[in-house]
């Protein structure tokens, strides 16, 4: 179960402490797109999510998108964010990690990984071991894969929270 447990748990992008990420020697964000910077509806970055971009770029960190979702869902997002994207992911499996790490030169732990889902986002970031940082989604409705997943992450979250190593609501970092 360790594999669940995200380093960070914050309520929003917006709530992670960037600055101390930076102090940890943390480099690069890897992101999450859909219920994690917007929700899985909207089809472009709201001016919100592109101020937050503009100031991480600022501080300076590399950001990169890193979904599971279509190059085409993506576009909008690389495009208007100038960022780069890492589209179908296919998290939690290594090869895209490690695909980031040969292309950019970052080691493991400069990295970390921003999301909403346990069975993706941390599990994929602890199996690399990268700092994983959980966030609760912007929105309730999912697209159908991740509808699924969201059922096992509620076994998860019950296992956690009896082992006293996770609660919903209890933020830290």
């Amino acid at each position: 179960m360790d594999y669940f447990i995200p380093d960070m748990y914050q309520k929003s992008i917006y709530t992670i402490d960037y600055k101390k990420l930076l102090k940890d020697g943390i480099r690069c964000l890897l992101i999450d797109l859909d219920n994690t910077l917007v929700p899985s509806h909207v089809k472009k970055p709201t001016f919100k999510v592109k101020e937050l971009i503009n100031n991480l770029r600022e501080l300076g960190f590399k950001v990169i998108i890193f979904s599971n979702n279509s190059r085409k869902r993506l576009e909008p997002f690389k495009e208007e964010l100038e960022v780069d994207c890492s589209d179908k992911s296919f998290k939690p499996l290594r090869w895209k990690y490690l695909k980031i790490i040969k292309e950019f030169g970052y080691k493991e732990c400069e990295i970390a990984c921003i999301g909403d889902q346990f069975l993706t986002d941390i599990l994929g970031g602890n199996i690399m071991g990268i700092k994983t940082i959980l966030v609760n989604p912007i929105s309730k409705k999912d697209i159908k894969i991740t509808e699924l997943n969201r059922l096992f992450e509620k076994l998860i979250i019950r296992i956690l929270n009896k082992k006293n190593l996770f609660t919903v609501g209890k933020y830290y970092d």
